[in-house]
């Protein structure tokens, strides 16, 4: 079975990944694959594991993770064969909770497949630029379906009086369709990649032993 977290790539309070990823997760479970039993996915909120600005003295290269909350983060990412980014754009850019995250590991992301659900005044697609660019380093294939969503034309007033109410997802059935196709593909290139991920523990489990 395929595994597929969807990471909520915020820790600000207030923030409106939280409502993104779970629109993608009910989105997510009405798809075939998911449906038959063939994939699964899980929702993962960076803000429960309480990871610190990069304090690992060993680079994450080389996998000697010293703290706890590394460990905990590692083994949950290390239980995913894909993975969806929520994340909003931050100056350009994806959240430095977020990037942050994904340096503290290595292994843990390599031969896994990404997807992309993003959201800002532009559609959050620069900080997807850059979250391609740093994957590519970690040997994740990000899939070219990206979901883009405007803060303007896909989130609407709370409360239509009050142009200070907070607003709320409110989603087209473009940006359904599109998060169903993002999942075809990555489902297929999780399944594709199966065999390196199988090929590097099997590598790791020999450097351990000798």
């Amino acid at each position: 079975m395929t595994r597929i977290a969807i990471i909520i790539g915020s820790t600000r309070p207030g923030r409106r990944a939280e409502a993104v990823a779970r629109w993608v997760d009910e989105v997510a479970r009405r798809h075939s694959a998911v449906m038959a039993g063939d994939a699964t996915v899980e929702l993962v909120d960076l803000a429960a594991y309480g990871l610190p600005l990069l304090d690992e003295p060993i680079p994450a290269v080389f996998g000697q993770y010293r703290n706890a909350p590394t460990a905990s983060w590692a083994a949950t990412i290390a239980g995913f064969d894909g993975f969806i980014f929520v994340t909003p754009e931050y100056n350009h850019s994806v959240p430095a909770a977020l990037k942050n995250a994904i340096d503290f590991l290595f292994a843990e992301w390599n031969h896994k497949a990404a997807g992309f659900v993003s959201y800002g005044v532009d559609g959050g697609i620069r900080a997807v630029e850059h979250l391609r660019l740093a994957l590519a380093e970690l040997k994740v294939a990000d899939v070219r379906t990206q979901v883009a969503l405007s803060v303007f034309a896909d989130f609407e007033p709370s409360d239509p009086t009050d142009p200070d109410a907070p607003r709320v997802l409110s989603v087209g059935d473009e940006h359904e369709s599109a998060v169903t196709t993002m999942l075809d593909e990555l489902i297929g290139w999780s399944r594709a990649l199966a065999p390196l991920r199988a090929v590097a523990a099997d590598a790791r489990s020999h450097a351990v032993e000798a």
